[in-house]
């Protein structure tokens, strides 16, 4: 995938120690055929030098609003009419608020308000400044207009800590700015998903559930949408925002899960299972608020339907990707499953690890089908759902259209 001969790409470069990163995405757009025009602030010049920028975008870097050389022939309305993308990387929590404001105080901000083309940010800060609240509220306000948000990840910072702040790899960014300007590889397939955990209420305030977070689940809908899908989400009960261009289908129970899939898989060519569903609920759900009354309580637990088998068993059953979430064995225990419910491809993860499983941002899969397997290493899980679903892409494909 390439589709950037040509394209101009405003890239603006805000303060903060990520900006040396944004050297070796301008050299990556430069060699996929891209025009990059650079814009510095003030405080970015503090962390990379116009000069080196010059020299691998092989054009003079631009940092001031009211350049002479430029400005007498309105430069800045001309700059944003010029590109076809603005991307800032990275977008520092200050350039955000600012943005979010209205602000147009420098040459940057000033960009970003007067250009019709699609605007993107590579957020990059603390991951305390990330997760507070104003900085949160400028995040909604920015999606609200049509600003798109790449990151941050999650890992070590340069300021010791370690958490949700981490600007994205260039070779990441470079893939998402290919995807915004070609076709994806699955352009207006259909596809069906699930994530989450499903609880199985008790009564009528306690549930059976699980760990999952719906982490995985939710950033594989957005790679799926990014590579050219039309995606359904049915979700477990998570603390997640829908993403952009997902349609949302909430339940809470297995069986409402099952319903939501039913209902839908006959229109869709891919499903993919990565919902941590209950394997059991209560045979009985009491009425009221069970008390103490004994030392013991036995409770009687019946089957849940299994979704990923039912799907799979369809006459025109779509191609079926499965998980795996497994304490030892994942690998063994997958290929079983996948053999036993004849799905296409399966992904197996270790849980209760130290690193990666449930309510990590991080995490490692290995993949499964019928004579081959690769290995996803530990990683975001945002990063590791783009990988996954170009693997599934491509063994969809092989399985649709033999010939090619």
């Amino acid at each position: 995938m390439n589709g950037l001969a040509g394209k101009r790409i405003l890239l603006g470069i805000t303060g903060g120690i990520a900006a040396y990163k944004a050297i070796e995405l301008v050299r990556l757009l430069g060699k996929s055929g891209a025009e990059v025009q650079v814009v510095l602030t003030g405080a970015a010049s503090q962390f990379v030098t116009p000069m080196t920028l010059q020299a691998v975008s092989g054009r003079p870097v631009r940092q001031d609003q009211f350049d002479p050389a430029h400005e007498a022939a309105m430069g800045h309305i001309e700059l944003a009419r010029w590109a076809d993308m603005v991307l800032v990387v990275p977008a520092s929590a200050g350039f955000m608020a600012r943005l979010a404001s209205g602000f147009a105080d420098n040459l940057l901000a000033t960009l970003c308000l007067a250009t019709a083309a699609p605007i993107a940010l590579a957020p990059a800060m603390n991951q305390q400044m990330w997760q507070n609240a104003a900085t949160q509220d400028n995040v909604m306000r920015l999606q609200q207009r049509g600003i798109v948000l790449w990151g941050p990840a999650s890992g070590d910072q340069a300021c010791g800590e370690t958490g949700p702040g981490r600007m994205l790899e260039p070779e990441a960014l470079l893939y998402r700015v290919q995807s915004h300007f070609s076709p994806g590889a699955l352009d207006g397939v259909r596809v069906l998903l699930t994530a989450g955990p499903t609880r199985e209420p008790l009564d009528p305030v306690r549930f059976i559930g699980n760990r999952s977070s719906g982490k995985m689940g939710f950033s594989l809908a957005t790679a799926f949408v990014a590579a050219g899908a039309r995606v359904e989400l049915v979700a477990g009960p998570v603390a997640l925002a829908t993403p952009a261009g997902v349609d949302r289908i909430d339940v809470e129970t297995a069986c409402e899960m099952e319903q939501a899939v039913m209902d839908r898989v006959g229109g869709c060519d891919i499903f993919v299972g990565c919902a941590a569903v209950a394997d059991y609920r209560p045979e009985r759900i009491a009425n009221q608020k069970i008390k103490k009354h004994n030392d013991e309580m036995e409770i009687r637990l019946v089957r849940n339907p299994d979704i990923l088998a039912r799907v799979a068993a369809r006459p025109a059953a779509p191609f079926t990707v499965g998980f795996a979430a497994e304490t030892q064995d994942p690998e063994g225990y997958a290929e079983k499953k996948r053999i036993a419910k004849r799905i296409d491809m399966i992904a197996a993860n270790l849980v209760g690890a130290p690193e990666g499983g449930f309510e990590r941002d991080e995490n490692a899969l290995t993949l499964l089908w019928e004579g081959g397997r690769e290995q996803l290493p530990m990683s975001d899980k945002r990063q590791l759902a783009e990988r996954l679903v170009a693997v599934v892409a491509e063994r969809y494909l092989a399985a649709r259209h033999p010939s090619r």
